[in-house]
């Protein structure tokens, strides 16, 4: 006997790893950037200032926020709390470093390629590649793969689209079930499902860090991602090499 009953809704997965506000992702992202990037111990561990410019820098930042030190050092003391950062006391003032070698891989290059999606989104391999490039070297995207497959195993980096479609598109594993969910959708050219949980709310958000931000940015991130689905379906397909006669 057939049924008109509707398929039941997809159930959001269950997260590899626990979920990050969009300004955990942005700390953690500029501190793992620095590290990779300084040239002398003055310049990272990272003091509370710098870390602010970092987190507000206009380049390799998608979106670009507005943050104050207030709203830093809440989210900083947040991640102190769950072992993913260090505070350095001594000096003439306090620094910050990241434990994620320790946490999520020790690999340098992949390392730069989680900074990357954290601290610009879903992006395609190719995007992914040219960036996280100045941070580690990644000549070519066969030496991409090899980075990401580990990464991908570990669920610390999640396809949402097939991983040998043209433009094939990553993310990394820190999202909620439901944005992973939306994320997929709108890569995939398909209805976005609405629900509260599509836009997390930031439960432990410091004084002064208006929700709103993390829907803003969630709403970017959505866009971006519309984006690149529909510049993908636009491209010309290859066409295949003539036959040798």
């Amino acid at each position: 006997m057939s049924s008109d009953a509707p398929p039941a809704p997809e159930q959001p997965p269950a997260p590899a790893w626990v979920p990050l506000s969009p300004l955990d992702r942005r700390i953690l992202g500029v501190l793992i950037e620095k590290q990779k990037t300084s040239k002398n111990s003055d310049s990272y561990p990272l003091t509370l200032n710098a870390l602010v410019t970092g987190c507000n820098q206009k380049s390799n930042r998608d979106p670009v926020v507005e943050l104050n030190e207030i709203e830093v050092e809440d989210g900083l003391e947040s991640l102190q709390e769950r072992g993913f950062v260090t505070r350095i006391e001594g000096g003439r003032t306090d620094r910050y470093r990241h434990e994620m070698y320790n946490l999520w891989t020790q690999s340098g290059p992949g390392i730069a390629v989680l900074a990357e999606l954290l601290l610009r989104g879903a992006q395609t391999k190719g995007d992914l590649r040219t960036r996280a490039a100045r941070m580690a070297p990644i000549d070519t995207l066969d030496a991409l793969e090899e980075v990401l497959q580990p990464l991908v195993e570990r669920r610390l980096v999640v396809y949402l689209t097939g991983p040998d479609r043209r433009g094939a598109v990553v993310t990394h594993g820190f999202h909620t079930g439901d944005e992973l969910i939306a994320l997929k959708a709108l890569h995939a050219g398909g209805p976005v499902p609405i629900s509260d949980a599509t836009v997390p709310a930031v439960r432990s958000a410091p004084p002064g860090f208006d929700a709103r931000l993390t829907a803003a940015l969630a709403e970017i991130e959505a866009l971006k991602a519309r984006v690149t689905a529909l510049e993908t379906q636009l491209a010309p397909a290859q066409k295949p090499p003539a036959p040798t006669p």
